[in-house]
């Protein structure tokens, strides 16, 4: 039975978040209670941060692993003779500096994640080691440049129908901004002109595609994270349709700086035409942390 009681992690908070980014430094205690006088041969300390992907397909299993960083301290230093501690309550301080680097946000999902974690441990002779581990949340500080993404986008689309119909369809769409964070609603439309001689029916979906790779295999995950269908538009008729496109407030981040695990997102605008191929306008989005939104719009009213 080991002699460590009430062994515990506690880490300072850096932010109203609770993360930490590249360059941070992670402040802690480890604390633990003895009911008698103890020898160990080391207490440490080490934070680290690793990705993962598995997933078996026609009963071959792939997996990959990638390390960003591994770095450790020793509380107690190793002692071939062993070092005594007294009993009662232990509470030791320690910081461990995160490094600089284009390192992924904290990721998880079936196939894959992206893990920080923060591990003491206490070695005895002749004993297992006695550890405690906590996992931290990482908000990467790495991501494409936002600027150029908080403009509007824009595209357009023309179809002639035929064999069961008769006529053209246009559309313009339009989203608000190409960068958003998870919680956000942004602003889209869609202008069609619906020429042709039936209905046709407006759509817009949020996609969410997120891709693992094992050397030169890959599994990919596509998902519709939101959608809405606007009325049908009856033929000879001209209609512009809004859509307010809600960001989950759980959505991961653009994810771009993993060789093993991608996340993407793209907004889908597109008709819905019977016995025809839909014609679409897809616009590539950026899912950043917040703060990163609200400076660059900052930094463009100050420039006003």
């Amino acid at each position: 039975m080991s002699p460590f009681k009430d062994l515990k992690l506690a880490l300072e908070v850096l932010n109203q978040e609770g993360t930490y980014s590249e360059g941070d430094t992670v402040i802690g205690t480890l604390s633990f209670s003895l009911k008698s006088d103890t020898k160990v041969k080391s207490i440490s300390v080490k934070a680290k941060g690793d990705a993962n992907v598995l997933w078996t397909e026609d009963d071959e299993t792939y997996s990959a692993h990638e390390r960003y960083f591994k770095i450790k301290e020793d509380l107690v230093a190793k002692n071939p003779g062993g070092t005594v501690l007294p009993r009662g309550a232990h509470n030791i301080n320690f910081t461990l500096k995160i490094p600089q680097g284009k390192m992924p946000s904290s990721f998880k999902k079936k196939n894959g994640k992206i893990v920080y974690m923060v591990e003491a441990k206490i070695s005895r002779s002749w004993r297992w080691p006695s550890s405690v581990t906590t996992e931290i949340k990482f908000d990467s500080k790495s991501f494409p440049p936002i600027q150029q993404a908080m403009r509007p986008l824009n595209g357009s689309v023309d179809k002639e129908l035929g064999t069961f119909s008769k006529g053209q369809l246009q559309m313009t769409a339009s989203v608000n901004r190409g960068v958003c964070f998870p919680g956000e609603t942004l602003s889209a439309y869609a202008r069609i002109c619906n020429s042709s001689s039936k209905n046709v029916k407006p759509k817009f979906s949020l996609h969410r595609k997120i891709v693992y790779r094992v050397k030169k295999h890959t599994k990919t995950s596509d998902k519709v994270i939101f959608k809405m269908v606007g009325d049908p538009i009856t033929p000879r008729s001209e209609v512009t349709v809004p859509c307010a496109v809600k960001i989950p407030v759980d959505a991961v981040y653009t994810l771009h700086n993993c060789q093993i695990i991608s996340v993407e997102y793209y907004l889908k605008v597109y008709l819905d035409v019977s016995f025809a191929f839909d014609p679409e306008v897809v616009f590539p989005l950026l899912v950043v942390p917040s703060n990163l939104v609200h400076a660059q719009l900052n930094e463009e009213v100050g420039h006003i």
